[in-house]
């Protein structure tokens, strides 16, 4: 049967391990969420993330623009692998706070700006780019009104552009709210704890040395003001300066040429009743949760209906149909042969070999891979253990979910080929291509774009050393896996063929409208189901959102699988109907084809709510991360509904009395 693709010992193996590590996640710190406590006066430094903009999408490094620099120098942080591939570039800064201290700052005056330094001022005001900060691993947050609703930011502008006026006003003092929780040790003291390292616990004696504040909010309200350069030259870096900021246009800070910003900025630390443990709510508020019920709603009605047809098909046309048939006695079975219509004239030619069956067996072992590591992954999200905090934490996890599921997708693309030609001839070939096949097209669609992005300097092109990394991953853990996985597939005995195949080929009747009409038709089911969840990860990756309702992303997951998998069956029998024994390939696009209608939406979303994305640059990078986006979902979507037919064939046909 077709499930048989997938070793059954695999979901045990699975299981357990699942049930291990729910049962051991109380004993450790999720990465990325360590509380760290500060006493009074602590010196905290926040740490400055890539310029970004959602006009350009094209991340560039914050010190690229003429801002101050830390006097011990810039430091990079340490970045994951899904941290570098998204683009992101954390340095420190010399933005200071002491905890529980309220002051004014001076920081830094540059030299006078070069026409270059004013040029890419202005190219980064106009093309909206934002300034991220981070202070104890949490954004810097800033709230405007647009009429009449509050809007919710993370980050700052780099600059200011006047409806109708030619001069731009750069945003140099910075008033910070920093929301602190007191947490009262309860016998024990928390040492080096952070983002960046392991917790240390010691018994501690007194219990005020246990105490000590948590940091539970970051909000920045940024500002443009025109200092006396003069009297900031004479200042030195954390001098006190008192600085309000102006409403006048003439009173900000202008970019032009020669002119020495000054840059300043003042904190404010306010007690609050948010734990550390609750702080990244304001990040995450779920919008719209009633557009994600409706979706669901939606997808289940769409559901019952494909189920409805499949009882129908099941219970009272195939039930039917096998009943008559086998109550018959020989000689009436002989005569009614001559008689028969539909699926049961192509007994002799339903599991003939179909065309191009390599790359048919190679798509289905790359869809299982890709398959696994998405439900694992959006289960593990669901679950809390991909937290927002630990910044490309989703992205690592799903590429060393792929990884080491090469084994999976091994074994199923070789175990179809030998059920396919009977025979273990050429299987290593097939898993090189498995191996091989999705991440090649990865590989020359990112590279195509990384040129792009190194002709355009952003710090989202991919460096060397990294392109090195990913080429050894490949080849030195998902390859061997997936040639294992193969080696495997060749140890298992093939799947029988309940019906023997004729010599000569059955000829298919001459239809009114071509098949692949109704191919991409079926399409339209999965995507409906799809669809409204799909402006919401859309919006998150294009528009900088925060997305965390992996819970409804589940559920909409489970619903896409039943849904592929009951079109693919209905489009089956339909084509079996009308004599038509040629399925293979049908049943995998019946919902693959679900990927056309993803890259057309991506497309609409594009012109219709990326209104603000500009230039042909912008343009061909979110195409190019879409057509990968969609490839994948075609080779998943397409597998599913293809072992679903494959199962449902399988069945139909051991059925039916062949002498």
């Amino acid at each position: 049967m077709a499930y048989s693709l997938i070793p059954k010992r695999a979901f045990g193996e699975v299981f357990v391990c699942l049930v291990l590590v729910l049962h051991s996640c109380n004993g450790f710190y999720l990465p990325g969420n360590y509380m760290h406590t500060y006493s009074n006066g602590e010196e905290i430094f926040a740490k400055v993330n890539s310029l970004t903009s959602i006009e350009t999408e094209l991340p560039f490094s914050y010190y690229s623009l003429p801002y101050c620099k830390p006097l011990q120098g810039i430091k990079k942080s340490a970045e994951n692998l899904g941290e570098l591939l998204m683009g992101d570039q954390i340095d420190n800064s010399p933005y200071r706070f002491r905890m529980n201290v309220n002051e004014s700052t001076f920081l830094c005056i540059t030299s006078p700006l070069s026409e270059h330094e004013v040029k890419l001022l202005k190219q980064r005001t106009h093309d909206l780019y934002q300034v991220n900060m981070i202070l104890d691993n949490l954004p810097a947050m800033r709230y405007s009104t647009q009429n009449g609703v509050k809007i919710q930011w993370t980050g700052f502008p780099v600059g200011y552009s006047p409806p109708n006026s030619e001069k731009d006003y750069i945003i140099n003092h910075l008033k910070f709210k920093v929301l602190v929780h007191e947490y009262e040790g309860s016998g024990v003291q928390i040492l080096g704890t952070g983002e960046e390292g392991m917790g240390v616990i010691t018994d501690a004696t007194d219990k005020k040395k246990a105490s000590g504040y948590e940091i539970v909010g970051f909000e920045v309200f940024p500002c443009s003001v025109k200092h006396n350069p003069d009297e900031m030259s004479k200042l030195h870096m954390y001098d006190k300066v008192e600085v309000s900021c102006p409403m006048e246009l003439d009173k900000y800070q202008i970019i032009r040429e020669q002119e020495r910003v000054a840059f300043t900025y003042e904190v404010v630390f306010e007690k609050s009743n948010i734990r550390w443990a609750t702080r990244w709510d304001a990040y995450l508020k779920m919008q719209g949760a009633r557009v994600h019920w409706f979706s669901i709603l939606n997808s289940l009605m769409v559901i019952f209906f494909l189920a409805g047809i499949v009882f129908v098909i099941f219970l009272r046309t195939v039930r039917r149909d096998l009943t008559r048939y086998e109550e018959l006695d020989k000689e009436a079975q002989a005569q009614m042969n001559e008689e028969l219509s539909g699926w049961k004239l192509v007994v002799g030619d339903v599991f003939r070999e179909p065309n191009h069956s390599k790359l048919l067996c190679v798509m289905v072992g790359d869809g299982v891979q890709i398959t696994g590591m998405a439900i694992v992954t959006i289960v593990f999200a669901a679950l809390g253990f991909m937290s927002p905090a630990s910044r490309g934490m989703l992205l690592t996890g799903m590429i060393i979910l792929y990884l080491f599921l090469g084994t999976a997708a091994g074994y199923a693309g070789v175990r179809l080929w030998r059920t396919i030609k009977g025979t273990s001839d050429g299987w290593r070939s097939v898993a090189w291509s498995v191996a091989c096949f999705f991440p090649g097209i990865i590989f020359v669609i990112l590279t195509v774009l990384n040129f792009i992005l190194w002709g355009s300097k952003s710090t989202g092109a991919i460096p060397i050393s990294l392109y090195f990394v990913l080429l050894s991953l490949w080849f030195c853990i998902s390859v061997p896996l997936t040639l294992l996985g193969g080696f495997l597939g060749t140890r298992t005995e093939p799947i029988q063929f309940p019906v023997r195949t004729n010599q000569i080929p059955r000829e298919i009747p001459a239809r009114k409208y071509p098949s692949w009409l109704l191919v991409l038709g079926a399409g339209t089911l999965p995507f409906g189901t799809l669809f409204i969840e799909l402006f919401f990860i859309l919006s998150s990756i294009w528009l900088g959102r925060f997305y965390y309702v992996f819970g409804f992303l589940l559920v909409v997951l489970l619903l896409l699988v039943i849904v592929c998998a009951e079109v693919s069956v209905v489009l089956t029998y339909m084509h079996l109907c009308v004599e038509d024994w040629m399925w293979w390939w049908k049943a995998f696009y019946a919902s693959g084809s679900v990927a056309l209608y993803v890259f057309l939406y991506s497309i609409n979303y594009l012109v219709f709510d990326l209104q603000s994305l500009s230039g042909p640059v912008s343009a061909i990078l979110y195409l190019g991360y879409s057509l990968i986006m969609a490839i994948a979902i075609m080779l998943s979507t397409g597998t599913i509904g293809f072992l679903t037919s494959f199962y449902f064939v399988h069945y139909l046909f051991s059925s039916v009395k062949i002498d």
